[in-house]
């Protein structure tokens, strides 16, 4: 699955060679209306937990924490549908995992890609 699925911003212009398109954040972006988004689906109940995206913060001093931390909830009953959903996407077709997170290297969508792909063990 490497090189099939990419992590962008929500709010860059889209591409044909995207693949599926899949907002993965747990509120919708501000400012974007839904006719813009141009996604497949919204998976807000695979995004981390408000209190673990709260405590986050999007620090980057805190990645590995918060990655620790994701990787768990992933685990979990309230994630455990929309994981099944996404790793089903991401076996049959290229997945673009979408954010409103300015810094998409630090955000769950780098998790999630590294999941995917069985590289979460990586770093």
């Amino acid at each position: 699955m490497t090189g099939r699925i990419t992590c962008r911003r929500v709010y860059e212009e889209t591409s044909s060679r995207e693949g599926r398109r899949v907002l993965v954040d747990r509120v919708w972006p501000r400012g974007m209306r839904k006719e813009d988004a141009h996604l497949d689906e919204w998976l807000r109940d695979v995004a981390p937990s408000s209190e673990l995206r709260k405590w986050y913060g999007h620090e980057p001093g805190r990645f590995t924490e918060f990655r620790r931390r994701y990787l768990a909830e992933l685990r979990d009953a309230d994630h455990r549908e929309a994981a099944d959903r996404l790793r089903e996407l991401a076996a049959h077709d290229k997945l673009t995992l979408l954010t409103a997170t300015k810094d998409v290297d630090h955000s769950q969508t780098a998790v999630l890609a590294a999941w995917l792909t069985g590289q979460h063990g990586k770093g």
